[in-house]
């Protein structure tokens, strides 16, 4: 039995021996670390809600070889950004610029919120001008409950 025991320890340590480091993706860290500030501002197009550096959808591994493949041709930053948004749009930007086409995706939230306020800050102005007589009564309380208005 202990021989068994023996063969199995060793199956188990000798995994080990055949594990090594994952190989880095650039040969040039510089260029990688290039790649991945990039990267993390451009938006996954099928998941929307990740950068093309946290995605692990198919299409952004593509782009990201894409873009390692630009910088390594000598491409700077902002034309790998430029070649993004052409081809994809503004959309692909985690950040667009400020432009007529998109006012409503910048300016959208606080009118929305302004919006709000002045509507909440209406209705409660108006309420409290109403007589308390055309509020609904609270309530009657169960039978057989004291409140603390009862003189018993």
């Amino acid at each position: 039995m202990a021989k068994w025991w023996l063969v199995f320890f060793l199956w188990l340590g000798g995994g080990q021996a055949w594990a090594s480091e994952a190989a880095p993706a650039a040969a040039d860290p510089v260029l990688e670390a290039r790649m991945l500030k990039l990267t993390a501002e451009l938006r996954c197009l099928v998941c929307q809600n990740q950068t093309i550096a946290d995605s692990h959808a198919g299409l952004a591994v593509d782009l990201r070889n894409e873009v390692r493949e630009m910088l390594r041709n000598g491409a700077t930053d902002q034309q790998v950004l430029d070649f993004m948004t052409e081809r994809y749009g503004d959309f692909v930007l985690y950040r667009p610029p400020v432009k007529t086409t998109t006012w409503l995706l910048w300016f959208g939230p606080a009118a929305l919120l302004a919006g709000g306020l002045v509507t909440l800050g209406l209705v409660l102005r108006r309420r409290s001008r109403l007589d308390p007589a055309q509020f609904e009564a609270d309530p009657a309380e169960p039978a057989g409950t004291a409140t603390s208005s009862d003189p018993t």
